[in-house]
């Protein structure tokens, strides 16, 4: 397999070692052990590496360096300048020449004649490596002594996510997840030492690019191309806010390809399906449809990522959920219910108004009649918020922009009703 950094005059990297990859949301920082026989150090990166490097955070971790000069290298079809290659002929016979120049691929016949010809029709005496055109970014240490270290970097062609499934029925529900780990570089990684983290965490440097634009190919902890002995994600707790986890083996992150492993199976503490309303305060009278409401918790941490919802094995709607500390409370709608309809009536009870004539105090009914269509009973829920100063809901005050929560159980195909008063003081 290509390695992510090969040596180059005073660099030596040995057969065994590979790359430590610790992987964030948006970003992986780059691990490479390196070892110096001599007062330099040359490394060549890949122009695939380079291209999604962020700048700036190229590194030697325990190897001092008094300086560090960037510079891009010839690519391999320029070191075959002045050589001879061969030219396909339409009728099929190979013909030498002599390139002469790699930039626009000048060549010189036999003859002395000179032209351009296509790479394509280009055939040489060794197998060319890949992108043979794509000239590579070399990094050259100044050291005052050799030894050995660690080149780091920060890259975004390699980012993680979760993705969740919630798979729900009249038994109840169960939560999975699955970590996609994504290459998005012509580059592959021959990984020794995984670490995900998930949180939080800016850098600096170009916007993330939109993960799904850049593959090509899905590797499954199930399928041949991945290894028999697939890693296994394990917690390692929590890292200053950041949640982390580790893979237990080795592993190959093939370029431009996503790595699926089973992540997390928690068991949910809570599980609630409902028929709700989010809406404000108005005078005016309203109706319309309650959405499909979910709420659960977890007796784990969950990063945030994409869910899916199953009913009856079912696809019922996706959604996003953000970082969930253990034990705290998920709520989440995955669109309208048709069949579960609501009325709402408001009645003005009473209204005070100051000297200067202007209403201060207004004391309102508000009345929801909820009609559910379907064959079952349905829970009704509304989260009425008000604005004013001093509001009182059902005669208790509630303070500054409080709201009002209603909880009714519909009968199937059946009416419910719900009132509340409200009392907005403005005065």
């Amino acid at each position: 397999m290509r390695r992510i950094v090969t040596a180059a005059l005073a660099l030596s990297l040995g057969m065994a070692s590979a790359a430590d990859l610790r992987i964030y949301p948006s970003f992986t920082e780059v691990r490479e052990p390196v070892r110096a026989t001599g007062p330099t150090l040359t490394i060549s990166l890949p122009e695939a590496a380079w291209a999604g490097l962020i700048p700036g955070t190229l590194d030697l971790d325990g190897l001092s360096f008094s300086s560090a000069v960037q510079r891009q290298e010839a690519n391999w079809l320029a070191s075959l300048e002045g050589k001879t290659v061969y030219v396909k002929k339409e009728d099929g016979t190979l013909e030498p020449v002599t390139l002469v120049r790699a930039r626009d691929l000048l060549v010189r016949d036999a003859q002395g004649r000179y032209r351009t010809v296509r790479y394509e029709d280009l055939v040489f005496e060794v197998a060319p490596p890949l992108n043979p055109q794509t000239p590579s970014q070399a990094l050259t240490f100044t050291l005052p002594q050799p030894g050995a270290g660690t080149l780091t970097y920060l890259t975004r062609a390699v980012t993680w996510s979760p993705r969740y499934t919630l798979k729900a029925g009249t038994g109840g529900a169960q939560l999975s997840a699955l970590a996609d780990i994504r290459n998005m570089a012509d580059l592959p990684y021959d990984v020794k030492g995984t670490e995900l983290y998930a949180g939080d965490v800016e850098v600096q440097g170009q916007p993330v690019p939109a993960p799904y634009m850049a593959l090509r190919a899905e590797v499954t902890a199930s399928s041949g191309a991945a290894d028999a002995a697939a890693p296994k994600i394990n917690a390692l707790g929590e890292l200053r806010g950041l949640y982390r986890y580790a893979l237990s083996t080795p592993f190959t992150l093939p370029a431009n390809s996503t790595v699926t492993l089973p992540f997390l199976t928690p068991k949910l503490t809570q599980f609630e399906r409902y028929a709700g309303l989010n809406t404000y305060f108005t005078p005016q009278n309203t109706d319309g449809t309650l959405s499909r409401f979910y709420r659960l918790k977890a007796d784990q941490r969950l990063p945030g990522g994409s869910l899916t919802v199953r009913e009856e094995g079912r696809i019922v709607g996706q959604t996003q959920i953000s970082e969930t500390a253990r034990g705290e409370e998920i709520e989440f709608s995955l669109g309208n219910d048709p069949d579960v309809r609501y009325t709402r009536a408001v009645q003005t009870v009473s209204s005070e108004k100051n000297d200067k004539g202007n209403v201060v105090r207004t004391t309102y009914k508000v009345t929801y009649t909820f009609e559910n269509g379907k064959d079952r009973p349905v829970r009704a829920e509304v989260t009425e918020r008000v604005g004013g100063r001093r509001i009182t809901i059902d005669g208790v005050v509630r303070g500054q922009n409080p709201a009002a929560e209603l909880r009714v159980d519909v009968p199937a195909n059946g009416k419910a009703t719900k009132t509340f008063t409200l009392v907005v003081d403005n005065s």
